[in-house]
């Protein structure tokens, strides 16, 4: 499964600072749909994820319903990404 959008980049404050982008509500469901097909325990879903020319493997977070995409420094820096930038994804889920 591939889906392509855009969200804000947000910082989570924790005890080192962690950044996301929210999976928009329909690109969720469709993750929903497939979700007890591919995590790996609690909900989380491994997934390979694409911004600018930066692509990466991770695990997207479930949070209040849907999903939230984390942006590593491994991408945010090259990208030269900021809280609140307008992020394009693109998130490939193996099914």
């Amino acid at each position: 499964m591939k889906l392509n959008f855009a969200g804000d980049m947000f910082e989570w404050r924790g005890p080192s600072p962690f950044y996301f982008v929210r999976v928009p509500d329909v690109e969720a469901a469709r993750i929903a749909g497939v979700a007890s097909m591919v995590t790996y325990g609690w909900g989380v879903i491994p997934a390979a994820v694409t911004i600018g020319s930066s692509t990466v493997t991770t695990s997207l977070f479930p949070k209040d319903g849907g999903y939230l995409v984390p942006i590593k420094n491994s991408v945010r820096l090259p990208e030269k990404l900021s809280v609140g930038d307008l992020v394009n994804v693109t998130l490939s889920i193996a099914v």
